[in-house]
């Protein structure tokens, strides 16, 4: 998610320029393939009872977004692509090394047997509540930035578009909330009594995926500027 999704998405960038413009045949079936899987995706995230399912199917979802900007071929669509790419490879990532840790304490990835995690791991439940809040574009993280450039494309592109992206944008918001929730809140099942603490190395990998995004909210031109 954090890699090969992003190099299918360095590849569009790469190719799409040579079939400026594009044709209709070609650009118009992609474009409603990408902005329909944005809701269908999201939508079955929603019903996921599998933890690492859910976060995958929100890498696919995201992606949806970006291949949808950079079929327009715009600067403001490529550089929110870019932007989003880049904040969702980090955070995505970051997903998956959470719930690595949850599953190698608790050895099952359904989300209704490993609900209270926060009363053992206040601290991993720092890092899922932050995680979340970037992965559902909470300002002022990077996310909200590559979202709003692209959203903003797609609406110039075709009005209607917003429809489905401000929808997409709602769901995204719910799934994440609903991950957070189902993983932390609640009471404690009985059978994990005995769970091993939290590593060093755990909190070292997710502040190694976390700090950067932060570093990029106070100077986005890194990697804003690169199409403009």
């Amino acid at each position: 998610a954090a890699i090969l999704l992003k190099l299918g998405g360095y590849g569009l960038i790469r190719i799409s320029p040579m079939l400026n413009p594009h044709p209709p045949n070609l650009m118009f079936p992609i474009m409603i393939l990408a902005l329909w899987g944005i809701l269908m995706t999201s939508s079955i995230c929603l019903r996921q009872t599998d933890l690492k399912a859910l976060i995958a199917y929100s890498s696919v979802s995201h992606m949806g977004l970006v291949t949808a900007a950079i079929m327009v071929q715009t600067p403001w669509g490529l550089t929110g692509a870019m932007i989003l790419m880049i904040a969702h490879g980090l955070t995505s990532s970051a997903l998956f090394a959470l719930a690595n840790t949850n599953y190698e304490r608790t050895h099952t990835r359904t989300l209704l047997l490993v609900r209270g995690l926060q009363l053992a791991f206040p601290l991993m439940s720092t890092w899922w509540l932050l995680t979340n809040l970037t992965n559902m574009a909470m300002p002022p993280t990077i996310n909200l930035l590559g979202e709003l450039f692209i959203i903003t494309t797609l609406f110039n592109w075709s009005t209607p578009t917003i429809i489905i992206t401000g929808i997409g944008t709602l769901i995204t918001a719910t799934y994440s909330l609903y991950m957070f929730l189902m993983t932390q809140r609640g009471s404690i099942s009985t059978q994990f009594r005995l769970l091993t603490p939290t590593h060093t190395r755990e909190h070292l990998t997710l502040t190694l995926h976390l700090l950067p995004l932060g570093l990029l909210i106070m100077k986005p031109a890194i990697i804003s500027g690169l199409f403009t």
